[in-house]
């Protein structure tokens, strides 16, 4: 009787404890897997779950909210052989626990020698580029090559990146080289600059002088031409007044000497007193001239002229004989 009872106390402690070890709880963002007999069986989602006692078991317990590793300063070798010193934070989450888990045996040490294995595909000046763009081209890299794990990367940052001693000191060599080169660059561009600007100066203050000197030159032939003009319309003027004083002059003349038998020896005086005027007119200028007279006319010219002074000898004549003869009476 004593055993029976035992036996039942037994098995009901036994019982209790199998019952218990077949509640599972997951909580939130957390996820289990579980095998049966050694082989996969089932993925445990957050909330109250059972498992067949002494057959089922969790093997594997994770969660699955973003995590993060921080890579301590790390050692690796670039595309160029050339050894830099590296430290980064990769912010990661699984999206697959049974790939996690069956897939690869240590994510976290994977992941590490993943991120320094991607670092080291890099160049060394490629490292040193815009740390955004380093940090795209990870990322990208490490999400392809983790998909099979199962495991999703949202961030890579990588936050110092120490090169050797040596490349160090070349890496300065090198940039001083480089300002050197760029300082050269820049005088010698600005010495173009100055001599092209200098050249375009001197070719438009040539330019401005020879368009005022052509506007000059307008100017001036345009006062010319206008003095011509003017000058032109002046002795036509002049011209006009001496032959209308000629006309007028002709007509008292004519008048006067109308009716008189001798009019046509003092007109022929007065065209000999004309051309000897001119001739007066011309003798007076310095250049050389050459006076020409038609011979056929010479003789009929001092003709007219001796006559109009003996008829003028003649008037004088009679006007001292008509004084003499009032004084008489």
């Amino acid at each position: 009787m004593d055993q029976f009872f035992s036996f039942i106390f037994f098995f009901l402690i036994f019982g209790g404890s199998a019952l218990a070890s077949s509640v599972k709880i997951i909580n939130e963002k957390n996820e289990a897997l579980v095998e049966r007999l050694g082989s996969y069986n089932k993925k445990l989602t957050p909330g109250l779950k059972f498992v067949i006692p002494f057959v089922e078991r969790i093997v594997y317990r994770e969660t699955i909210r973003e995590k993060v590793i921080d890579i301590p300063p790390q050692s690796c070798i670039t595309r160029d052989n050339v050894a830099i010193t590296v430290d980064a934070v990769v912010y990661w989450k699984i999206v697959d626990l049974e790939k996690a888990y069956y897939k690869v045996e240590n994510l976290r040490d994977a992941m590490v020698n993943l991120v320094l294995t991607e670092i080291g595909k890099l160049e060394l000046d490629e490292t040193f580029t815009a740390r955004a763009e380093i940090n795209e081209i990870l990322l990208r890299e490490l999400d392809i090559a983790t998909d099979p794990w199962g495991v999703k990367v949202t961030r890579v940052e990588l936050r110092d990146i120490m090169p050797s001693k040596a490349v160090q000191e070349s890496m300065e060599l090198q940039m001083s080289a480089e300002r050197r080169k760029r300082a050269a660059i820049l005088t010698s561009e600005g010495e173009r600059d100055a001599a092209i600007n200098s050249a375009q100066g001197k070719a438009q203050a040539r330019l401005l002088e020879a368009e005022a000197l052509k506007k000059a030159a307008i100017l001036e032939a345009e006062a010319q031409k206008e003095a011509i003009v003017l000058k032109a319309e002046a002795e036509r003027q002049q011209q006009i007044l001496q032959a209308e004083a000629t006309a007028q002059a002709l007509t008292i003349v004519t008048k006067k000497l109308d009716g008189d038998s001798h009019a046509l020896e003092a007109l022929q005086f007065l065209l000999a007193q004309n051309y000897l005027e001119m001739g007066k007119t011309i003798g007076t200028s310095k250049s050389s001239k050459v006076l020409f007279m038609d011979p056929r006319s010479l003789i009929s010219t001092l003709e007219g002229i001796r006559c109009a002074i003996a008829q003028e000898k003649s008037s004088l004549e009679l006007e001292v004989e008509k004084i003499d003869h009032h004084c008489a009476d």
